[in-house]
Formats: C-alpha cells, structure tokens, sequence
C-alpha cells in the first residue's frame, strides 16, 4: 500500500477498485457489454446534442432541457465508465488519492445535476399543460438559463460538500474500496477518522437536491394530471399524455434506482447488489435517456429525418 507516514498515523495515498467480480470469463463479457453501453451514451447523446442545435425547429425551452440532459448523461457516464473498463483488463486497479477525489467529486457533480434537469424539465411541461397561454412568458430564454444557472450552481455546492468531506477523512485502515468507483459509502467505512459529522453534512447537501428535485417533478405531475383529466377532448387528452411520457419514464428509472440506493436500509441488500443498481443508474440510465426521448418524440424524429434527407439530398 503506497501511503504517507504521519505524526500518529499512516496515510494512504492510493486506493485499489475491487471492482464488480473477479471472474476472468465474467470480466470479458462485462467489459464488451458496458464498452457498447457507454459508446451507444456517447453517440447517442452527442447526436441529441447535434441534432437540438442543428434543427430550428427544435429551438424550444423542452429541448434546450433535453440537450443539456444528455450533455450531463456524457458526463456522468464518463466519470467513471472509462475507469470501470480499465477495471476488467487489469489485475490490481488502483486510483490515486486525489484521483478518487475528483471521481467522487464528477459523480456528485453531473448527479446532482441530473436531478435538477430533471425537475426543470418537469416543470416546463407543468407550465406548457397548466399555463399555455403564459408559456412564453413564464418559461423565457432569461429564465432557461437562470434555470440552468440555478442547477450547475447547487450542483457545485453538494460536489464542494462531498469533496471538503472526503479530504477531512483519514484512511489508514485498508486502501481496498468495494466497488467500481470512488462512492462515497465504502470511503466512510474505510475512514479511521470521525465521520459523522461528514456524513451528516454529505446526507444533508445530496437530500436537499433530491427532496427539492422530487418535489417540484411530484407537484408538476399531480397538477398535469388534474388539468389532464379536466380536459373533455380525447385527442387533447392523448396530446398532453404524449408531451409528458418520455419524461416521466426518465424519471421513474432515475429515481426509482436512486431511492434504491440510498433511501433503503442498508441491512436490507448487500453490497454486490449496491454495485448493480449503481450500474443500473450511472452507466445503463444515460444510454437509455437519448433512446426514451428519440423513440417517443415525433418532433425529434422529424428533425432526425429532415437532417438526413438534406445530407442525401447534397450528396
């Protein structure tokens, strides 16, 4: 263990990953499997991304929301797919210190971020069904970007929260973290130090975004579906149903996963079951978002086929 020699103790400057099975054969159809995962959520959501700025069409409050969405997937993704890949190919996967940092620090980031889209989003479509006639009002470029400036901002907060938490802990026990990446509970149960104040600290900054988040997406919901079912015509019904069934499926596998993890007790799963439903929301979620919203938005799959008939047609 690489480590640095302390008046009381002794601290350690590496971590190993453990990573998701020691399985030689399992390792290699896990690394193919997540490697086409995580190059379907880049493409995937690069081509989203593309599509939003190339189309005017989609020059609309929902999708300035959804491209921001899948420039967060990309990054959420990555902050630690490429690590779990190197993972399955090596022996003894170890990160540095400071590595570990800023792992934890990217996934609380572009996380937390993805919570807050996500309620923005909701709230967008709660002002297009309740509010239409004051939409252009209410959900302005100006306020977008407040909007997106509101979420990056508490984002950093909650990742300053994590990392001050992370480098107030001593780790001189074992450097061998049970898990893919750099989570913030198995790094709590290798700490020598005291932890509860940084637990209570970090619990507090993640569960206010996620309190918040779920709140404003569950009274966004309640007061569609109210004015929803107020509606007489069948065809307007079906309309706002429509607008609203993408992102609410988005919703419910984020944060349904997300519950999993950390509302439950955590007598009641293991840790290898920890590290599949983390799977589930950081690597599998993101190549699913640019999926849900392409395959049931006939918007963007008219935007898609326009901008391949022009390419044709130049050729």
């Amino acid at each position: 263990m690489d480590s640095l020699v302390d008046r009381n103790h002794t601290a350690v400057m590496e971590f190993i990953l453990l990573g998701l099975t020691y399985d030689p054969v399992l390792r290699v159809i896990l690394f193919v499997i997540i490697l086409c995962i995580y190059l379907v959520t880049v493409f995937g959501n690069l081509s989203t991304i593309i599509l939003i700025r190339l189309s005017p069409q989609l020059h609309h409050p929902m999708y300035f929301f959804l491209s921001q969405l899948a420039f967060v997937d990309i990054g959420y993704s990555s902050s630690v797919t490429p690590n779990m890949l190197v993972n399955f190919l090596v022996e003894r996967n170890t990160i540095s210190y400071f590595g570990c940092g800023f792992q934890l620090g990217a996934a609380a980031f572009f996380g937390s971020n993805e919570c807050l889209l996500l309620a923005a989003m909701a709230y967008d479509r709660f002002v297009a069904i309740c509010n239409p006639l004051l939409y252009s009002v209410k959900i302005s470029t100006q306020v977008c970007v407040q909007l997106l400036l509101m979420a990056y901002i508490a984002s950093f907060l909650n990742t300053c929260s994590f990392i001050i938490c992370f480098y107030s802990f001593c780790f001189c026990r074992s450097n061998q973290i049970n898990h893919f990446f750099c989570d913030f509970s198995p790094l709590i149960e290798l700490s020598c130090s005291d932890t509860s104040i940084p637990a209570v600290v970090s619990s507090f900054s993640a569960g206010s975004i996620i309190v918040v988040s779920a709140a404003v997406i569950t009274f966004s919901y309640i007061s569609i579906l109210i004015t929803i079912m107020k509606m007489r015509s069948p065809e307007g019904r079906h309309k706002a149903f429509s607008t609203c069934t993408s992102h609410l499926t988005a919703v419910i596998l984020f944060y349904g996963t997300v519950t999993f993890i950390y509302a439950m007790p955590k007598s009641s799963y293991s840790t290898d079951q920890n590290k599949v439903v983390s799977v589930f929301y950081m690597v599998v979620i993101p190549m699913l978002n640019p999926l849900i919203y392409s395959l049931r938005n006939n918007d963007i799959k008219g935007a898609l086929k326009r901008q391949l008939d022009r390419k044709i047609l130049f050729k």
